[in-house]
C-alpha cells in the first residue's frame, strides 16, 4: 500500500524558527527504497549550430529564438528528429559562465518567456555572465510535434470531483479512460519517447549545439526533478545547479500526488484562516473553522445550482486551488467567496473561475504533455480499487482536492505506453548544488527538499521559513534572491534560514493582486499542478 509522505506538522515548523533546527531537520535520514541509476547515456549525435533570430518583445528586447533538432529516440539517432523551440538572452560581460537553463516545471510548461523574466529579475552584473537559455520541452508549446489528446477536456460543467454515488464516479471514470485513449490514438507514435530522461537527454544535444563545455541549469518544481535526473546522467556537465521548490524523487508520481493532497489542504486552511483574520473585510467569521465550514456550504449549494453555468464544485476546486501555490491570490479569491456567501453575488466567483480555474486552449497542450510524462515516468496503480482505497483514505483527512488530483492524475490508470523505471538521482559527482524551499509549500511538500538534498552531496538547502509559495527565488524575498545572485557568481552556497515575506492585505476587486505580495510576474510563468 502506497502512503503519502506527512504535510508538515505545526510542530516541524515551529522547529524551523532555528537555523540548528532546519541543520537537525537536514541531518535526519532519508529512507527511501533503492532505484537504479539511469543507463549510461551514450553521447549524443552532432548537433548543428544553433542559428538565433531576433523575436525581441518590449518587455525582453535582447530575446532571441532558434530551434533545436533532437532524436525521437536517443538510443536511434540517425532516426526521425523532433524539433525544440529554444530563447536567448545573450550575455554582455566580457567574460561568460556559459550557459543558464531555465525551467518553470509542469511537466508541460513552456520555458520561451521564462529566459526574459530571469535575464532581468537577476543582478545585472549577474545576468551579464550567462546566456540565459528557456525552451519548451519535447511535445510542449512551440515544439514540434506538440501533444493535444483531447480537446474539451476540462469543460464546465464537470462531475463532481468527489464521487459520493457510483454514478458520480463512472462518469469520471469515463472522462479520464477516453482522455487516455486519445493520447494514445492521436500520439502512439510519440508517447514512448515524452518523458523525463528524453527531456533530460535533450538538454545534453541542447549543450552540444550551444558549443559549451558545460551548462548552467535553474529549475521550478518539475524543472527540479529534471535538473536532477539530467545532473545525473551528466554530473561532469554541469557548472551551476539551481533548485526550487523540490519535487521529492523517491515519490515519483503517485506518492508525491497522494503527499500534494495533504499539503494543499493545510494551505487551504492557511487561506480561510486569513480570510478570518480580516472580518472586518470579508463578514464571513472570525473562527476559521466557521469560515471553512461556509466554503464547503458553499461547493455543497454548487453541486446542484452551479455559479453562471459554469462553476461546480470540481470548478470551485480548480479556481481555489492556485492560492496553495501563490497567496498574492489570496485577496481576489476571498472576494469571490464573501462575494457569493454573503450578498448572494456569483459574478466574482466566476470571474475569479475564469481568471484562475478555467482551462485556456492552450492548455490541452501543456496538460497533455502532464499526462504523458507522469504515465510513461513510473509505475501507477492499475487496478481503479487501489486508486479509490486510497483516494478515500486520503480525503477522509484532507477533503479540499484529494479526489480533484486523482481525476487529473487518473488517466494515468488506463495509459497503454508502458511506464519506465524511476531513476535514483542520488549524485556525488556534481559541484555544489543550491536548493531553494519554503517551509510550508503544497505543491512539493518540505521533506522532499530534504531527500533531494541528502541525494546531492555537497548541495546547500535554503528555506523560506513559513512560507507557503511554491516558486521562491526572484519572488521578491530578497533574503533569497542575494544568495541566489551570490550561488551564480561563485558556485559557493550553504545551508540557510530566510524569514518568508508577510503576507498579503486585502484588496479590493480591482486590486487582485497587491504589491505587497510580490512575485506575481514569476507565478504567472509558473503556473498551476507543476
Amino acid at each position: 500500500m502506497l502512503h503519502p509522505v506527512p504535510h508538515p506538522s505545526k510542530k516541524r515548523a515551529a522547529a524551523l524558527l532555528s537555523l540548528s533546527a532546519v541543520a537537525a531537520a537536514l541531518a535526519s535520514p532519508v529512507v527511501a527504497a533503492p532505484a537504479p541509476a539511469p543507463a549510461p547515456a551514450p553521447a549524443p549525435a552532432a548537433a548543428a549550430a544553433l542559428r538565433w533570430s531576433g523575436c525581441a518583445t518590449p518587455r525582453y528586447p535582447t530575446l532571441q529564438c532558434a530551434s533545436l533538432k533532437v532524436p525521437l529516440d536517443h538510443d536511434r539517432p540517425a532516426g526521425r528528429q523532433i524539433s525544440l523551440a529554444l530563447t536567448r538572452v545573450p550575455h554582455t560581460a566580457a567574460t561568460s559562465q556559459g550557459p543558464l537553463l531555465v525551467n518553470p516545471g509542469g511537466p508541460g510548461g513552456s520555458g520561451r518567456t521564462l529566459a526574459g523574466f530571469v535575464a532581468s529579475a537577476l543582478p545585472k552584473d549577474v545576468a551579464a555572465q550567462y546566456d540565459v537559455i528557456g525552451f519548451d520541452p519535447r511535445g510542449v508549446g512551440r515544439s514540434e510535434p506538440a501533444l493535444d489528446c483531447g480537446a474539451g477536456h476540462f469543460k464546465p460543467v464537470r462531475p463532481d470531483s468527489v464521487p459520493l454515488d457510483p454514478a458520480t464516479e463512472q462518469a469520471n471514470l469515463e472522462r479520464v479512460r477516453s482522455f487516455a485513449e486519445s493520447c494514445q490514438t492521436k500520439h502512439a507514435d510519440v508517447l514512448p519517447y515524452v518523458g523525463t530522461v528524453s527531456a533530460a537527454r535533450d538538454l545534453e544535444v541542447l549543450r552540444t549545439a550551444l558549443g559549451a563545455e558545460r551548462l548552467s541549469y535553474f529549475g521550478y518544481s518539475y524543472g527540479t526533478y529534471l535538473g536532477a535526473v539530467y545532473a545525473r546522467l551528466h554530473p561532469d556537465r554541469v557548472h551551476r545547479l539551481v533548485l526550487d521548490s523540490v519535487v521529492d524523487p523517491g515519490g515519483v508520481w503517485y506518492e508525491d500526488n497522494l503527499a500534494q493532497d495533504q499539503a494543499f489542504d493545510a494551505r487551504h486552511k492557511s487561506f480561510l484562516a486569513w480570510v478570518a483574520q480580516y472580518d472586518a473585510t470579508y463578514h464571513l467569521g472570525t473562527d476559521p473553522a466557521a469560515v471553512e465550514e461556509r466554503w464547503y456550504a458553499m461547493r455543497t449549494a454548487l453541486r446542484s445550482a452551479p455559479a453562471g453555468g459554469k462553476v461546480g464544485p470540481a470548478e470551485l476546486e480548480d479556481t481555489y486551488m492556485p492560492g496553495g501555490y501563490y497567496n498574492g491570490y489570496w485577496p481576489a479569491l476571498a472576494e469571490a467567496f464573501a462575494a457569493y456567501a454573503v450578498r448572494e453575488d456569483p459574478k466574482p466567483l466566476v470571474a475569479a473561475y475564469e481568471r484562475f480555474g478555467a482551462v485556456e486552449p492552450s492548455a490541452g497542450n501543456s496538460y497533455s504533455v502532464y499526462t504523458a510524462v507522469q504515465c510513461r515516468d513510473s509505475a501507477w496503480p492499475r487496478d481503479w480499487n487501489t486508486w479509490r482505497a486510497d483516494m478515500w483514505r486520503t480525503h477522509a483527512k484532507a477533503p479540499f482536492m484529494t479526489w480533484n488530483n486523482a481525476w487529473y492524475n487518473a488517466p494515468c490508470a488506463f495509459w497503454k505506453t508502458e511506464p519506465l523505471r524511476t531513476p535514483d538521482v542520488t549524485n556525488h559527482d556534481l559541484p555544489p548544488a543550491l536548493l531553494f524551499q519554503a517551509s510550508e509549500d503544497a505543491a512539493t511538500p518540505f521533506e522532499g527538499a530534504v531527500a533531494m538534498h541528502d541525494k546531492l552531496a555537497g548541495s546547500a538547502l535554503v528555506v523560506e521559513e513559513g512560507g507557503g509559495n511554491h516558486g521562491v527565488a526572484l519572488s521578491g524575498n530578497k533574503c533569497l534572491d542575494e544568495k541566489l545572485a551570490a550561488y551564480l557568481r561563485t558556485g559557493q552556497a550553504a545551508d540557510a534560514v530566510c524569514p518568508a515575506q508577510p503576507a498579503p492585505k486585502p484588496a479590493t476587486a480591482t486590486r487582485a493582486v497587491p504589491p505587497s505580495a510580490g512575485g506575481a510576474a514569476l507565478h504567472g510563468l509558473l503556473g498551476f499542478r507543476g
